[in-house]
């Protein structure tokens, strides 16, 4: 992911605005080094100000001014009002893996003890794991004459794999892809790159249904498709309401399997055949 570096300079250019005459709580841990450029106390009670690095969700900056409203609270970067939408990378922070896995190790020491053998090596071993998950290979759509072929072209049961994006859990199943070709046909296993592609991400199911059948109207032009997704959540099975049966199945017609009965029914017919 590429991201936006921010140097000393450039903090010391965005401080200079603010009011030395005032005491800094700094948020831990960005806002501490901003904090200690300025004037800084060692609780909130005792600021004036409370600052932080960085203003991404808002959730931070929500929970200090509801726990503290008559005090006003300031970021050196507020991505939300700057748009800004890639990373933010400052210098106090390291700029390799290890960042990341000392991340994985805080989240592990607060629910178990992190220095047990069969822990040392798990933040290393999560991030090469999200690594490879996330970086689902590249590939062309290589098109060829169809040859006057105007039937369904269907690949079913294609397995996948994604990650909720609003637990991080797991959740796979199997996908159905067809089209009808007006002009082009694609070999057939750029359809199961195709799922597999919108799938290994942070995702939603919903989201990677349209995705695929979007992709495939652009890149072939076809006469129609339909993209079927049926799939296990653990974010649902395994917290929550627990429900270890329960299938979400999900749906995008595009073109002719929107508009004609017949086309869409001969569809379903062959991925529950």
């Amino acid at each position: 992911m590429i991201a936006k570096k921010i140097t000393w300079a450039d903090i010391q250019e965005r401080i200079s605005a603010y009011p030395k005459d005032k005491k800094y709580y700094g948020v831990p841990r960005g806002g501490s080094y901003i904090a200690a450029m300025l004037n800084p106390v060692d609780n909130p009670e005792e600021a004036d100000i409370i600052v932080d690095d960085l203003i991404d969700s808002g959730e931070t900056r929500d929970k200090y001014c509801m726990k503290y409203p008559d005090k006003p609270f300031i970021a050196l970067i507020d991505k939300q009002a700057e748009g800004i939408t890639e990373w933010v990378s400052f210098p106090w922070e390291k700029q390799d893996e290890s960042e990341v896995e000392s991340n994985v190790k805080r989240i592990i020491q607060h629910f178990d003890n992190g220095n047990r053998e069969g822990l040392q090596e798990t933040p290393r071993r999560y991030v090469k794991f999200l690594k490879e998950f996330l970086s689902p290979a590249e590939f062309k759509f290589t098109t060829f004459d169809a040859e006057n072929t105007d039937e369904i072209i269907l690949v079913k049961d294609i397995e996948f794999h994604s990650l909720c994006e609003h637990h991080l859990a797991p959740f796979f199943g199997k996908g159905h892809v067809a089209y009808i070709p007006d002009k082009r046909i694609v070999g057939i296993s750029k359809l199961a790159r195709c799922l597999d592609w919108y799938a290994r991400r942070m995702q939603n199911q919903e989201r990677i249904t349209t995705q695929v059948a979007e992709r495939l109207m652009h890149e072939l032009q076809p006469i129609g498709v339909a993209v079927v997704l049926e799939a296990h959540h653990t974010c649902m099975s395994m917290r929550g309401i627990k429900k270890q049966q329960s299938m979400t199945i999900t749906s995008c017609m595009k073109g002719t399997f929107k508009t004609d009965i017949n086309a869409r029914n001969e569809f379903l017919k062959l991925i529950r055949s």
